[in-house]
């Protein structure tokens, strides 16, 4: 039977956690980071029993993951080029088995051995409720992605489909909303993974980088959508002063996506679909939308200042998107 952390006590954790970090790097208590000319981006994110993680629907092994995944997604929608590394503080009671804290470092470590970085170090603590905190260190390249950039006449473009993390949550909870609803196999599997495992989007921002034509300046709003698509929409364009139109035949659908009014609300505002949502001079989008096979487009930025509406009848767009004070699908 695995020791609980009270039994382990704090030096053996420690000692236990440094088998995750290179060699030496845990022994003190601050961490140093070699000299870089590129900006240094960084960026956290808390992942909350009971609210981003629970034991019906995540491993361990996957908590590590999306924890390293949700900063990551963060720094790829800012323009992040490399990753230097993460902190992590781990906040668990002492009855927690030492069996779950290894499973949730495997899975950090998964991660950045996936897509780049190293443990820098971290803090651990006594408390009521597990928490992790993760801090990723990233380097800028040569587009800095801000929210406030977007322009009226910029095309909406996201890297990706939207809805299978809220899709993959609601089959691991058996949720009484797809009882009687068959969905093919590969959507299921797809959408489990896709809310297990997310993929930080690091590679789409490298062939965005490519894709821009030479007559262009780096210029470009970005955010990723981990509060739901629409939100990530909402933020360029109440950061820009500018507003949106959206075609609902655009919307980034999944494949095999079931047609209907809960489906088209997960895929607007289900969260945690870490992709990254751009704003775009229509050249560019263009060619990223060539290069990049699962981008899609969704819109256009418009000149008039925080209405998102719907192309076709200019009906406002209003779908409630994942709010950390206020959401109704908590692990």
């Amino acid at each position: 039977m695995s020791k609980t952390l009270a039994e382990l006590g704090e030096a053996e954790l420690l000692r236990r956690l440094a088998y995750f970090a290179p060699p030496g790097q845990l022994i003190d208590d601050s961490a140093t980071i070699g000299s870089d000319p590129r900006p240094l981006l960084v960026n956290t994110d808390v992942l909350v029993d009971g609210i981003h993680f629970s034991d019906i629907s995540t491993q361990p092994s996957d908590v590590g993951w999306r924890a390293v995944a949700a900063n990551f997604s963060d720094l790829a929608a800012s323009g992040a080029i490399s990753i230097d590394g993460i902190t992590v503080a781990l906040i668990a009671p002492g009855h927690t088995p030492w069996s779950w804290v290894a499973g949730v470092y495997d899975g950090l470590k998964a991660a950045l051995d996936e897509f780049g970085g190293v443990l820098l170090g971290g803090d651990c603590s006594k408390g009521c409720q597990r928490l992790l905190s993760v801090t990723a260190l990233g380097r800028l390249g040569p587009l800095r992605l801000h929210r406030g950039d977007a322009q009226p006449g910029d095309i909406l473009v996201t890297s990706g489909p939207h809805g299978l993390s809220r899709l993959g949550l609601a089959l691991l909870r058996n949720d009484a909303a797809l009882h009687g609803i068959s969905l093919p196999s590969a959507l299921r599997i797809t959408a489990i993974n896709q809310h297990q495992r997310p993929i930080p989007r690091l590679a789409a921002l490298q062939t965005l980088l490519r894709c821009k034509p030479e007559a262009l300046p780096w210029r470009a709003g970005g955010v990723d959508s981990s509060d739901g698509l629409l939100a990530a929409i909402q933020g360029l364009c109440t950061s820009s002063g500018c507003g949106a139109s959206l075609v609902w035949d655009q919307l980034p659908r999944p494949d095999d996506w079931p047609a209907g009014e809960l489906w088209d609300r997960w895929c607007l505002a289900g969260g945690e679909d870490f992709e990254i949502v751009v704003s775009l001079p229509p050249t560019w989008a263009q060619r990223w939308l060539e290069a990049l096979p699962q981008s899609r487009r969704i819109g256009h930025i418009t000149a008039e200042s925080n209405m998102i509406r719907w192309q076709k009848n200019r009906q406002i767009v209003y779908v409630a998107g994942f709010d950390h004070y206020k959401n109704d699908h908590s692990e």
